[in-house]
């Protein structure tokens, strides 16, 4: 389960054109990225899919059931970890079951364990740092019985050493539950370092510029982003970014 189809996905404010026909498959267990300059739509396009705003045209499809409009049926982590302040740890990551009527005391203290964080259980959100909070925060998504996550720039706000942290936890914990992701980011290393397939989105308005499979074996590790593969790809992605958009230069 976990399969996202998007039809010719079309979404205005104001007249002005955000998505333009956008359509993109997300397969099960995949890790899928979308990554785009800053304006790209790409947060619009995540409220889209979690039914906080509807297309003017197009339709979402999830594990083949129409969702287009529809709420509470993707598990989604916002820029900021938004945990409740006043719930313990161990009571923040069973929130999304807790919703849905299920929830699994054992399990989140397992994967919280997991998570480095033994200890803090019982704590709340203030004793923990920017890290910490993100690791809870994913926890949450995953323990959520929804089949897609929707990962919102999640590591934006972190400092680069926390950052490739969380990028190795996060590869790490989703290898073993393996659910299917789709995130946002417009960080390029990061992109590359986490992702399955890639596809680079155009601005004013949004459609698929690029699409890319990334062929960087998995598991994955810090080293990879020194070598040579690498940095040709992150050469190779930030062309296609930054390129200019008038349809003389495409890159395959």
């Amino acid at each position: 389960m976990g399969h996202l189809e998007i039809k010719r996905l079309s979404k205005s404010f104001d007249g002005k054109e955000v998505l333009k026909h956008l359509s993109l498959q997300v397969e099960e267990g995949e890790f899928l990225t979308i990554l785009g300059p800053s304006g790209s739509g790409k947060s619009t396009l995540f409220h889209l899919i979690g039914g906080l705003i509807e297309p003017d045209q197009g339709e979402i499809i999830l594990d083949s059931n129409n969702i287009t409009g529809q709420r509470g049926l993707i598990s989604y982590m916002p820029q900021q970890p938004a945990l409740l302040p006043w719930r313990t740890v161990i009571d923040n990551a069973m929130l999304g079951e807790e919703l849905h009527g299920k929830a699994d005391k054992e399990k989140a203290v397992e994967m919280i364990q997991k998570a480095g964080l033994a200890g803090y259980e019982d704590s709340l959100p203030d004793a923990l740092s920017g890290g910490m909070k993100q690791r809870v925060a994913f926890i949450r998504a995953l323990l959520s019985p929804q089949s897609l996550i929707c990962l919102d720039e999640p590591f934006s706000a972190l400092d680069d050493f926390t950052r490739l942290e969380m990028h190795q936890w996060l590869l790490a914990i989703w290898a073993e539950y393996k659910r299917t992701i789709l995130f946002v980011t417009h960080n390029i290393d990061e992109a590359l370092f986490l992702s399955d397939r890639i596809i680079v989105l155009s601005a004013n308005p949004s459609e698929i510029a690029n699409e890319y499979k990334i062929p960087f074996k998995r598991p994955r590790n810090k080293e990879l982003l020194l070598t040579e593969e690498f940095l040709e790809w992150k050469r190779k992605l930030n062309k296609s970014i930054f390129q200019r958009q008038d349809g003389n230069e495409t890159d395959h």
